[in-house]
């Protein structure tokens, strides 16, 4: 990958991102990779020389590996602090790094640590669940102990005082622990089989040349398009309908003083922080029909 430096930011950034300390060793792919869009990840293997990034676009995630860093530090003597674990199933080599595990007694209780947005907090994303499954299918794959629980350290980069005071269900501190679902072992597995199957797929379309799978609305973090009933003249929308047949019924039963706005759909991801979109056909393709 190359590095830009687009703002003029210190050189120091520049360096820490040159010298990466992450490495998902002798593994195909690391737990994020799995959860990842398989045709992302083959486009990036396959273009990694080409491919630029903006250290501006980076710098939350050297702080990210910054608050790690602190955190290790406040150990306890029944903590393992980044531990990375690698099991093989189905001939693929998954890996992963754990931030933390603490014993207790004959179990282990697993969390990750996440600098986020109070957004994320609020509306927990569903890679959350997935991950932390992944390091406990790992855990005890490879440690043969019992995991207890998982959680989500959630460290609010954006967090409001005010906020906390006013909003519902707005995080009231800076830090908040998150529990997360922990499913069987069986679960966990099957999910990790249907993952791989799902990479591998692309990796061959890739090595065959043939058309690569496409990334699913979720994994494009797709808004769909909306009909907005709005007053005439606002901003905000009153109601919002999946359908321009149901929003005109509902600005008929309005009358005057409404309006109906189209908003089209986007695939936020694809247009805003895809480091490949320029070499996916699925993304001309949209851009086309736009």
């Amino acid at each position: 990958m190359k590095l830009t430096n687009k703002h003029g930011i210190p050189e120091t950034f520049m360096n820490v991102l040159k010298r990466p300390t992450y490495s998902k060793g002798a593994a195909h792919l690391s737990a994020t990779q799995l959860l990842n869009s398989p045709k992302i990840v083959a486009l990036s293997k396959k273009f990694d020389e080409e491919i630029e990034q903006d250290v501006s676009d980076m710098v939350w995630s050297i702080f990210g590996t910054a608050i790690h860093n602190v955190l290790e530090h406040g150990k306890d003597d029944n903590h393992i602090v980044e531990q990375r674990l690698h099991a093989e199933i189905d001939g693929w080599t998954i890996s992963g790094a754990i931030d933390l595990q603490i014993r207790k007694g004959e179990t282990i209780s697993i969390s990750d640590y996440k600098t986020t947005s109070a957004w994320a907090v609020m509306n927990e994303k569903k890679d959350w669940e997935n991950q932390l499954n992944i390091y406990a299918w790992l855990a005890e794959k490879v440690k043969k102990e019992t995991v207890e629980s998982v959680s989500i350290v959630a460290i609010i980069r954006d967090w409001s005082r005010r906020d906390a005071a006013t909003k519902e269900g707005y995080p009231p501190a800076p830090v908040k622990e998150i529990p997360i679902k922990l499913w069987t072992f069986e679960e966990r597995q099957q999910f990790i089989l249907d993952r791989i199957a799902a990479h591998s797929a692309c990796e061959f379309a890739m090595e065959t040349e043939g058309d690569l799978p496409d990334c699913t609305p979720e994994e494009m973090w797709e808004k769909p398009a909306v009909w907005a009933i709005r007053k005439v003249g606002g901003v905000r929308a009153k109601s919002l309908h999946s359908t321009e047949e149901e929003a005109v019924g509902i600005l008929e039963e309005l009358g005057k003083g409404y309006e109906m706005e189209h908003r089209p759909g986007e695939r936020t991801r694809c247009e805003n922080f895809c480091q490949v979109n320029t070499y996916c056909q699925q993304y001309r393709d949209y851009q086309e029909e736009k």
